[in-house]
């Protein structure tokens, strides 16, 4: 069992030995041209010796184990008593022996720092930075023996057993070994990164760069000068007042001195050091085989590495087949679900969709470079993503404006720009027919896959896929939904040149025919009825909103109308069980798996509303929608050629009304079939569990689908890849999927170059009219809801599982949105005034904090308290 080993011993396989950071810079020791300063790592054996020597420790890492993240003050006085015993412990004599001797060839007269090197820490997927303890200047075999053990301890220090509790990892499965490692003292330091920080962009690689000692740039102390290069390149160098230096003590240990006045705006680095610093990043970016954050100093002209991780927080990139520039849209923006999608759902999308889809971080994205390329349809696609989403309009503009896209000549483009198809009659029976196409489909889908298993199964799903398109995405359906867009946008176009009224179509589409997602809202509102009249079954699920006990509908039966209630709830999850958050990823948790999540907003409907309120709420829009029709017809009409612009504005009113309910059938009816594969699938996982295969049904989730019809037909699975890709999607939880996403890594954002704003005020997309003043609620989770009359509602995204919440609120403010997405067509169905693609609303607003929605103009005000 050895304690110590020298970087030479170690390389990057070892993490699970010397941690971290100890096996990457005994990677980097071996790397032929990176000048790496010499030193051994205490491994993780000698932790474990310490650790098995600290009585009652297992009893306390339990009782840590078992706290929420979000408990401070337990997990305070708990992780001190744990780290004050793991401190005060004596290191085994065998074991300071090692240390010691290691100590002694490296030369007892020199001055190291000493690092803690978590197992859990500057891995591809967390870098852990900052979270445990680093010490410089350490001088002295006492002094090494001491900083090791504080190294020890500082496993857990609060913030670092808050970080492994809120990523997922276990107290007892971290272990702890130690760096030790000649100190250099540099006039200069810092930090490299080989992708913009700011942006991801791949190609540039940024140094952050401070006199004396790194710390005082890590720790935030100082300002450094910024340098950029691409190519080769300095791109951009900002000089910053540096007042403060952090420097060694000969003693041991460091202090922080102020810089001569005279030196405080000099440049750190002269353009040759920059450049060689830069290129010495990619050499060892090269080397890792991915982007890296480095801690180089220099001392004369030697850069010197101290660090080097893998850098965390970039979105990855998706693969492409070539080495052409690539532009990505986000799929999620476009879905309502920016969340990270799992890889069975990945898969189902791109099977679905006819789209050039790619994956990467757990997100789809349509690469849209093909259309950016071409001047005939560049243009129409920007625009009608810009419509859709304004920020990711203008990032593809943005990306067009430097040519990071190559535009084929106009003569040279392929193809002509297809015909306009025939205009469609405005006639209901082509809606009523499509649905009863559709759902004479489904119903044979649901009766034959029940005879179906085994590879019978898999090959039926995916036949069954080609038939959900050839019903639901049909050019008859694209013509009914482009009609009743193409009827709102004359709407808000020809009636504000005409009458100056903005945004019309909000009104004029309040409680029309046929959408089944604001019917689902309406109907929650009718379960509401059922259950009211009866206090014992309202009692026995406020009881349940506190357990989530998803089989409690088993034992309404045993309340005084629990029947009734059962029936109702019943009947509203046989038409929408199948809904959920995040319903595009068929591994999702649908109502009929989890009912408990809907029981929030049936409580506060009955709370909030009386009887017969589902139907009132219809009819109170149907009204709207009458009254604003006929007081906009007789005002054009007053009009010059008025009686020519009232006819046409009918039509168009008759066409909207007719044909905008459907826009939402054909997601409802995907999700339906999605939600019966899903069924059969798990099922068949089931078995398989049985068989030995899988450890759990749920761990289908975790291959794509091709990767699961192999395992059905071999009955044959890999537990390391489910178990690797169960890691990789904790890790794509934590990151933020881009709007536009290029092949170079750069994230683009976006920007709404607006200046008609107030100076409070957050910009965002108008999507339905009206303003509105009320208390702010920022909602994370639809089960978690605790909604009054009167309130809005902010959140990242809605998509159709969060319509029952809107019959409750008066505004809506999203992160994420477009004209024509669900919180936009629901808002409208309803009447409450939204603003969509607020940037980073759920952080800027509070919880509770009045706000004014200006659904008319597109933005938010933030009220003063």
């Amino acid at each position: 069992m050895a304690y110590v080993l020298g970087f030479g011993e170690i390389d990057r396989t070892q993490v699970a030995i010397v941690g971290g950071k100890g096996a990457n810079l005994g990677e980097l020791s071996r790397v032929d041209g990176v000048e790496v300063p010499a030193g051994f790592c205490v491994t993780t054996d000698a932790f474990a010796r310490i650790v098995a020597g600290v009585s009652s420790i297992e009893g306390r890492l339990d009782e840590l184990s078992r706290l929420e993240p979000d408990d401070r003050a337990a997990i305070r006085v708990l992780s001190a008593q744990i780290r004050s015993a793991v401190e005060e412990f004596v290191i085994p004599e065998e074991v300071a022996a090692e240390i010691i001797g290691a100590h002694a060839q490296l030369g007892v007269a020199g001055a190291y720092a000493v690092r803690s090197s978590a197992t859990a820490e500057d891995l591809p997927t967390a870098s852990f930075a900052g979270q445990q303890d680093t010490y410089l200047n350490v001088v002295g075999s006492a002094a090494i023996l001491e900083h090791v053990r504080r190294c020890w301890g500082s496993l857990f220090t609060e913030r670092a057993v808050t970080y492994r509790q809120r990523n997922g990892f276990g107290h007892k499965a971290v272990q702890m070994a130690v760096v030790v490692q000649r100190m250099v003292f540099p006039r200069a330091s810092g930090i490299l990164v080989t992708a913009d920080p700011l942006t991801s962009d791949r190609t540039v690689v940024s140094i952050d760069a401070g006199f004396g000692l790194g710390e005082a740039l890590v720790s935030g102390l100082v300002n450094a000068d910024v340098y950029q290069v691409r190519d080769g390149s300095i791109t951009s160098r900002t000089i910053a007042t540096k007042k403060l230096a952090v420097e060694p003590i000969p003693a041991g240990g460091t202090e922080v001195r102020e810089i001569a006045q005279e030196r405080r705006n000099e440049p750190v680095l002269a353009d040759a050091e920059v450049l060689r610093l830069a290129e010495l990043g990619r050499h060892i970016e090269a080397h890792f085989g991915s982007p890296q954050d480095i801690e180089w100093c220099l001392d004369g002209d030697q850069p010197h590495i101290v660090q080097s991780r893998p850098i965390t927080t970039l979105f990855p990139i998706p693969v492409a087949a070539d080495e052409e520039n690539h532009v990505y849209v986000s799929v999620g923006h476009q879905q309502m679900m920016t969340d990270a999608m799992k890889p069975l759902g990945i898969s189902m999308w791109q099977l679905t969709s006819r789209a050039p889809m790619r994956d990467a971080g757990g997100r789809l994205f349509v690469d849209v470079t093909k259309a950016l390329s071409s001047p005939k349809t560049s243009a129409g696609l920007v625009e009608a993503l810009g419509k859709s989403d304004p920020l990711i309009g203008d990032a593809l503009r943005a990306v067009l404006d430097r040519g990071f896209v190559r535009q084929v000549p106009e003569a040279d483009s392929v193809g002509a720009p297809p015909a306009a198809p025939e205009p469609i009659e405005t006639d209901p029976a082509i809606v009523t027919e499509l649905i009863a196409a559709s759902e004479a489909s489904f119903a044979a889908l649901a009766r034959d896959i029940r005879t179906k298993s085994g590879s019978d199964l898999l090959d039926f799903i995916q036949a069954d896929i080609e038939e959900l398109r050839r019903v639901l995405f049909t050019p008859k359906g694209l013509q009914v939904i482009n009609a009743g867009m193409d009827a709102s946008f004359w709407l808000n176009d020809r009636l504000c040149e005409w009458l100056g009224e903005k945004n019309a179509a909000d009104a004029l589409t309040q409680s029309v025919p046929g959408n089944v997602t604001s019917e689902m809202g309406l109907a929650l509102l009718d379960v509401a009825d059922a259950i009211r009249p009866y206090p014992a079954v309202v009692g026995y699920l406020q009881q349940v909103e506190q357990t989530a006990d998803d089989d409690f509908l088993d034992d309404l039966a045993e309340y005084p109308g629990g029947r009734e209630a059962r029936a109702a709830l019943a009947d509203f999850l046989d038409k929408y069980g199948m809904r959920c958050a995040g319903e595009i990823d068929i591994t999702r948790p649908r109502w009929s798996d989890r009912p408990t999540t809907l029981v929030p907003t049936i409580l506060g409907n009955i709370k909030n509303f009386g009887p017969g309120a589902g139907k009132q709420r219809f009819e109170d829009g149907l009204r709207t929608a009458e009254q604003t029709k006929a007081q906009l017809l007789q005002r054009l009409r007053a009009l010059p050629d008025g009686a020519r612009k009232a006819e046409e504005t009918a039509r168009m009113i008759d066409r909207v009304r007719t044909f905008s309910g459907y826009r939402e059938y054909p997601k409802y009816r995907m999700v339906s079939r999605y939600f019966v594969y899903k069924q059969a699938l798990l099922r068949e996982a089931e078995a398989l569990v049985v068989a030995g295969v899988l450890r759990e049904p749920e761990d289908i989730f975790y291959l794509r689908f091709d990767e699961l019809s192999e395992v059905v037909r071999t009955r044959s699975a890999r537990a390391e890849l489910i178990d690797e890709r169960t890691d990789a999607f904790r890790t794509y939880q934590a990151l933020t999927a881009p709007r536009v996403l290029t092949s170079d890594g750069e994230a683009l954002t976006g920007a709404y170059r607006r200046e008609d704003l107030p100076a409070s005020a957050l910009p965002g997309m108008a999507v339905s009219g009206g303003t509105i003043e009320g208390r702010a609620r920022v909602v994370s989770d639809i089960a978690l809801a605790d909604l009054e009359a009167g309130d809005i509602l902010v959140t990242a995204y809605t998509d159709p599982s969060w319509t029952p919440l809107f019959v409750a609120i008066t505004g809506l403010v999203t992160e994420v949105g477009g004209l024509m997405t669900h919180g936009a067509v629901i808002a409208r169905e309803y009447g409450l005034p939204a603003v969509v693609g607020v940037e980073h609303a759920t952080e800027l607003i509070r919880d509770g904090q009045r706000i004014r929605v200006h659904g008319t103009d597109g933005y938010v005000e933030l009220l003063p308290e």
